[in-house]
């Protein structure tokens, strides 16, 4: 915990697609419930650099307003110190001075329609760190409003290791709508940070047998290192093909998307069996267009979306800490502040060898 907190802080700053610059701007002070936090790592996701890119999902179009605001600090998947807070905010968030801490992303409303029936992810109003309300962690210090779901976390761990707990939440929740039993057949699409804790989820659910799809050899590794039984090159196999090979013609029961790729939904669709099950954790950057007779006439899937980690923080933070996720070989990437820029470059760099990339904002 720093001694002495300064006013004013480097922080990444949100003018435009394409526009992001790091600037000086004010330390922020928590009033009444509210705590401040000393950044030590925040992670950069494909949802990220699609909002950089100008995706229409983030910057809106005539079929959607704008999800992410002009001035806003990114950075959405992060771990801190408390190093300011009154007892009222310690005491909500139980968590004392000095402690280590990651924060959902979604920072519920407490009153819409789906706050109140417990399901806060989908809530109404959707303010989320670094898009919409509340800045995020792409600077040195971080506002946790009164309302925000935090979590504590090991000192154990080293920071970008612990800010995992993001897209590992993510993953569980998409594997927990997938409803994995011990026959089954999982096929994951993708081996990125999702994908892989989505390999990882599958696994603590034992199924018959776990598939990992993939363009890269080195990111398939990664993959069966995860838990997958059976990992494919899908630039060199036929996914589908080899799908119902191992499963005598039917197909695959459970299909988990990770990729954001549109060519992704059509594989899953063509390679689960008749009543199996479809679920789609991404976040795409253009429209993606599939024969929907499959899903009904053909063969009735059940076609499911998942959104955010609900409810699986608890679990994601558990696995980091037995060592159950092999971080080191997952968080690739670690650089200044200064350097954001390299670290969504890498992101972008689907040829290269980054899997999880973070910032480290205080060194």
């Amino acid at each position: 915990m720093s001694e002495q907190i300064p006013t004013r802080m480097q922080a990444v700053v949100v003018h435009g697609p394409e526009d992001y610059r790091l600037e000086e701007v004010d330390v922020p002070v928590p009033g009444p419930g509210e705590m401040l936090l000393e950044v030590r790592a925040v992670g950069v996701c494909a949802s990220d650099l699609k909002c950089y890119h100008g995706a229409a999902k983030f910057w809106g179009d005539q079929d959607r307003p704008p999800y992410v605001e002009r001035g806003r600090i990114p950075g959405h998947e992060f771990v801190g110190d408390v190093v300011r807070g009154d007892q009222a905010a310690l005491e909500r968030h139980g968590v004392q001075l000095g402690d280590r801490v990651v924060c959902e992303q979604i920072v519920p409303c407490e009153e819409c329609r789906y706050c109140r029936r417990g399901q806060y992810w989908m809530c109404g109003p959707h303010d989320i760190f670094g898009f919409k309300s509340f800045d995020g962690a792409m600077a040195q210090y971080l506002l946790v409003p009164a309302r925000a779901r935090v979590h504590r976390v090991s000192k154990e761990l080293a920071p970008h290791h612990a800010a995992f707990a993001e897209p590992l939440s993510c993953a569980l929740h998409a594997v927990e709508r997938g409803g994995i039993t011990f026959e089954d057949v999982v096929v994951v699409a993708g081996c990125g940070p999702i994908g892989l804790g989505l390999v990882l989820g599958a696994r603590q659910k034992n199924p018959r047998l776990l598939i990992a799809l993939d363009l890269d050899d080195d990111k398939l590794e990664l993959g069966r290192r995860c838990g997958a039984d059976v990992v494919i090159n899908v630039a060199r196999e036929d996914a589908v093909a080899r799908v119902r090979e191992l499963t005598e013609g039917y197909g695959a029961d459970v299909y988990l998307e990770g990729t954001g790729h549109p060519s992704a939904v059509g594989q899953g669709l063509n390679l689960l069996r008749k009543l199996g099950t479809y679920v789609e954790y991404s976040v795409f950057g253009s429209d993606v267009t599939v024969d929907w007779t499959i899903i009904s006439d053909d063969k009735e899937l059940d076609v499911l979306g998942a959104h955010l980690g609900p409810y699986c923080w608890p679990a994601a933070i558990k696995m980091l800490e037995d060592g159950k996720v092999p971080v080191d070989d997952i968080c690739t990437h670690q650089v200044g502040l200064a350097d954001f820029q390299q670290a969504l470059d890498l992101v972008a760099d689907t040829s290269g060898s980054s899997v999880k990339v973070s910032i480290l904002p205080n060194g």
